[in-house]
């Protein structure tokens, strides 16, 4: 394994307050480059959440990973309402800036409260 990867697993392990978030954060998610083996940094990550009458989502933020691949505070302190939710994972631009191909342009995972 090259000693780059070494320090990225050492530096990740390690953690810090601003990599696993804050206390108020009740949302946070982290993204892998698995083909480098990397953290996935600067990654657009959008929260929607269904209306309650089931036609549409609504977004409720939109963020993008930092150097370690998370998204804290997707969510941060508001009020936690059941429903169905919703990550979308912008895998486009983001295959784009890493000067490679996408297959799938976003990825999302709907009803996040299952996985």
């Amino acid at each position: 394994m090259s000693r780059y990867r070494l320090q990225l697993i050492h530096q990740h392990l390690q953690g810090t307050q601003e990599m696993s978030g804050s206390s108020d954060t009740l949302l946070s998610t982290h993204v892998l480059n698995t083909a480098q083996g990397i953290p996935a940094r600067g990654l657009t990550i959008t929260l929607s959440k269904l209306e309650a009458n089931q036609t549409r989502w609504v977004q409720l933020s939109r963020s993008v990973t930092n150097e370690d691949g998370r998204c804290p505070g997707l969510l941060r302190g508001e009020p936690l309402t059941a429903g169905t939710f919703q990550l979308r994972f912008d895998t486009k631009d983001y295959w784009k800036q890493m000067q490679q191909d996408s297959f799938y342009p976003y990825v999302e995972v709907p009803d996040m409260h299952v996985y």
